[in-house]
């Protein structure tokens, strides 16, 4: 596991923490576990873990972004989602992108109940006027329309390849699966633009046509349907993305160029 963390470009000894416990059993979950089952134990259970956990910043004044994940017709199109950034309060005009349609709040819900204002980090539904739920698909985001999220067919990225399929090489031409969000669409790499050196994270001065197992390198994505996506550094949640290949999880990607 730790070499697998390295590669995916964790710091182990800051980011990550091992503990003993057993799902089964309970043990070292919720209360922790005494010297008799243990001895060489002292930390944490897992819910003090969890707990000490710093809570990501979202920010609540935000332009607003809700990827929605699913949707059904019930009084009008209900949409459904986790808020990641800004917030949404009945009676507010949103933007459905990326076909750019204008849509209006009509009742927001958290889990069961009605609500009138929610905010980052919570799961909502969304009742909304102006839109049939046939024109909305999942992967679709509901966005603030003074700053409306970014909707492309092409973009450049930089890649992590964590386990490419056996004898294939990541070069142009190169198609696989992208997942960002709740988007899930066919993709192929145009172009190799650079090698990052993986030790000093520094971009190489050699020209660079095709990478294999551990590489990092920027390459230029396409894909056939307009997808929603910002920078990683302005959004993570929707700027970090992977591509898959034949089920495989061949590499960690992030939108950042």
């Amino acid at each position: 596991m730790v070499p697998f963390l390295k590669l995916s470009g964790y710091n182990v000894k800051k980011d990550v923490r091992f503990l003993p416990i057993s799902g089964l059993l309970g043990t070292n979950m919720k209360t922790r576990m005494g010297k008799a089952i243990c001895p060489w134990w002292n930390g944490p259970c897992l819910f003090e873990a969890l707990d000490a956990i710093e809570v990501p910043l979202r920010d609540p004044k935000g332009p607003f972004r809700m990827p929605i994940i699913d949707k059904f017709k019930d009084m009008g199109t209900v949409v459904m989602g986790k808020v990641e950034s800004g917030s949404v309060t009945e009676g507010d005009s949103l933007l459905v992108m990326p076909n750019k349609t204008m849509v209006k709040v009509l009742a927001v819900y958290c889990d069961e109940n009605k609500v009138r204002c929610a905010g980052p980090g919570e799961n909502v539904r969304v009742r909304l006027s102006g839109i049939d739920d046939e024109d909305i698909l999942s992967g679709f985001v509901l966005s603030s329309v003074a700053r409306p999220i970014t909707a492309v067919t092409e973009f450049d990225a930089q890649l992590q390849i964590l386990e490419l399929l056996d004898n294939a090489i990541f070069t142009a031409g190169y198609k696989a699966v992208l997942h960002i969000h709740a988007v899930v669409e066919e993709c192929e790499i145009v172009q190799l633009l650079q090698q990052i050196d993986p030790k000093t994270r520094k971009p190489m001065k050699k020209k660079v046509l095709f990478v294999k197992n551990g590489a990092i390198v920027v390459c230029r994505v396409q894909v056939n349907n307009l997808i929603c996506i910002e920078k990683f550094s302005d959004f993570a949640q929707l700027g970090r993305f992977t591509l898959r290949t034949e089920g495989n999880l061949p590499h960690l990607t992030f939108n950042d160029v």
